[in-house]
């Protein structure tokens, strides 16, 4: 018989994989996102963010590169450089999940802006690095900032409509390890 615990563990991570795959397709649609207009928020990056600061088991490094990987071949990024990026921000954010538990909703949301913003550095710097074609840079720094205003929504619908919370101080997981 399954743990409880570890069936939801596994619940959840086949519904985060569920969901990057359902907003990937909906990036893909051909909505008319023509020359001239604002980019819109990466969704993606803002729902691993909030799932990584309040449940890191529901979304593993192994998972979340493998994933990103795919969506940089799907979307026709470079290569590995996005999945790159995104485990690097997600661990520099698990890191710091303990001390973040205990500080207001406001220093949590500056801290993954800052990552995000980050991000957008590296990658221009990377992309310059190899001479490719890369966006704009205040397009790529828009787009990041649109995304750090999602992010509150992000989280009040995983913490509302997903039931994605932060784990209580006691709790532990099915091998007695602290959440």
């Amino acid at each position: 018989m399954v743990d409880p615990i570890t069936l939801r563990t596994w619940g959840y991570r086949l519904f985060f994989c569920a969901l990057i795959l359902l907003l990937a397709f909906l990036q893909m649609l051909p909505l008319g996102s023509g020359s001239g207009r604002l980019p819109g928020a990466d969704l993606t990056i803002a729902l691993t963010f909030a799932w990584v600061l309040r449940r890191p088991s529901y979304v593993p490094v192994f998972m979340l590169a493998a994933l990103f990987l795919f969506l940089d071949m799907l979307l026709q990024r470079p290569p590995g450089l996005g999945a790159a990026l995104v485990v690097l921000g997600t661990e520099v954010l698990r890191s710091r999940r303990d001390m973040s538990r205990a500080l207001p909703f406001p220093v949590e949301w500056a801290m993954v802006t800052a990552v995000m913003l980050a991000m957008v550095a590296l990658n221009q710097i990377a992309l310059s690095l190899v001479m490719s074609q890369r966006a704009p840079l205040g397009l790529a720094l828009l787009r990041s900032l649109f995304t750090a205003a999602a992010y509150p929504l992000v989280v009040i619908l995983s913490h509302y409509v997903f039931k994605v919370r932060a784990a209580a101080p006691h709790e532990a997981d099915a091998l007695g390890r602290r959440l």
